[in-house]
């Protein structure tokens, strides 16, 4: 990626403000089109949105774009749209005890709604935000009893793929045990056990930076530093770890980019929570320093990584180890090329790394340490607000354009005479560029930082 030094945020309004007017009519036709009784929407096909029923995943991130809407612009229709949405049907989220989609699915809606309640921003009453505290307790400790113990004592969240199953992207969705923790809840287990949230949501962290990310120390011969593995497997038996897996990527020694995506932001939020900690207070053996420590490696590697191994203008391939790149051997140095016969890009994982980049600098300082990565940030989030990502077709129901579900699987539409998926939209894409979009703007307009647990304070 080619950073631009120059660019601030303010330079990014107009853009900004662009989106939002886009996305005014997208989120209507959307809601009035959409029957969530048929599942989730997922990804556009020749523009339209599709269900794929895998695990309703993306369902929060319908209805938490919304809210966000409302967030940046104000329009109360919006929030009634997504608060009415989430009342109805993300209760069956909160209690599901087959994934490890919680931070996504419920923390993008009734962590949303609780944390505008908060910031004074809805008239709802003290009610309604203790019933949205009460789906995040439990949706935190759900998603905590998905529980494997690792032989040295320590754990992880598993995937839905099974107790011997880590994946790199749950390190987003752990922040459902951080608000919880931040609640007054725990997870309560035989004989009226009282589990720390907070201290299974930091032991996940470590063990993701330490078997998913890798820092050039010669684990392996495809060792790089800030390379990240989708998936890491276990011997559920005795807790020892076997080998790195993909389920989406190409390959265990390549980068997924998505996923690579997800750690970055993931490391980034969680290591501006960790500094809020009064770790005299916290009631836990956590070596704070060292975790901090660990976390800031793994978010530093991974964001470098990123920068090196986009296109010009910040945008990645969907694996930086997919076969047809070698018939691209410029493709780093030249602009991200969605309209090719070889790989696809995937504006959705740039749409997470670029919130990633923005606040890994912001805890860095952004004129000092982080500059470089606050900037790297800005630089995606210019591309990704203009053509040929933003989607402009008021026919088309996406709001950012050329994003990749599961390459492996071919569940990607591929336009009558193209070889390669491009031109629609997902459902996560579209609600981390809302996010995004969000965040700038109170960047620009001087309002409160944005982060995920400021809710979370009892």
């Amino acid at each position: 990626m080619n950073v631009d030094m120059k660019l601030r945020a303010p330079h990014l309004a107009g853009a900004l403000d662009y989106f939002f007017t886009l996305a005014s009519g997208k989120l209507r036709a959307l809601n009035r089109a959409w029957d969530p009784a048929n599942g989730a929407p997922v990804v556009t096909f020749n523009g339209k949105y599709t269900s794929r029923r895998w695990t309703d995943w993306t369902q929060g991130f319908q209805f938490g774009t919304q809210i966000l809407y409302f967030d940046a612009v104000e329009d109360g229709e919006f929030l009634e749209l997504g608060r009415a949405n989430t009342i109805q049907w993300m209760a069956p989220h909160v209690s599901h005890t087959g994934v490890h989609d919680h931070g996504f699915n419920n923390v993008s809606t009734y962590g949303n709604l609780l944390r505008l309640h908060g910031e004074g921003r809805s008239a709802e009453s003290d009610d309604a935000a203790a019933f949205y505290a009460l789906a995040l307790k439990v949706s935190g400790a759900v998603q905590a009893a998905r529980w494997t113990e690792l032989h040295d004592g320590t754990g992880f969240i598993y995937s839905f793929n099974g107790p011997h199953s880590l994946f790199c992207d749950t390190m987003r969705s752990v922040r459902s045990l951080v608000i919880a923790h931040d609640l007054g809840h725990a997870l309560m287990g035989e004989n009226d056990a009282r589990i720390s949230l907070l201290e299974r949501a930091t032991e996940h962290m470590a063990n993701t930076a330490r078997y998913n990310v890798y820092y050039g120390d010669g684990r392996d011969r495809y060792d790089v530093e800030g390379r990240v593995a989708h998936e890491s497997l276990f011997n559920a038996r005795d807790g020892h770890y076997r080998c790195p897996s993909t389920q989406q990527g190409y390959s265990p020694f390549s980068t997924w980019t998505r996923g690579l995506a997800w750690t970055l932001l993931g490391f980034a939020e969680e290591l501006e929570h960790a500094r809020t900690i009064d770790t005299a207070k916290s009631g836990q053996d956590t070596d704070w320093f060292a975790l901090i420590e660990t976390m800031l490696r793994a978010a530093r590697a991974t964001a470098d990584f990123y920068i090196a191994h986009s296109a010009a203008d910040g945008i990645p391939y969907w694996d930086t180890g997919a076969p047809g790149l070698v018939h691209m051997p410029d493709h780093l140095d030249d602009l991200s090329q969605p309209d090719n016969p070889f790989e696809p890009v995937d504006s959705s994982a740039a749409a997470i790394a670029a919130q990633g980049l923005l606040r890994l600098g912001k805890f860095l300082g952004t004129e000092g340490a982080g500059k470089r990565y606050h900037r790297a940030g800005l630089t995606v989030a210019r591309t990704l607000f203009a053509p040929p990502y933003l989607s402009e077709d008021k026919r088309h129901q996406g709001l950012i354009l050329h994003s990749v579900y599961h390459r492996p699987n071919g569940w990607d539409h591929v336009p009558r005479g193209k070889q390669v998926p491009q031109g629609e939209s997902s459902m996560w894409g579209d609600y981390h560029a809302m996010e995004l979009a969000v965040y700038l703007g109170r960047e620009i307009d001087g309002l409160p930082y944005l982060t995920f647990f400021d809710q979370g304070r009892p």
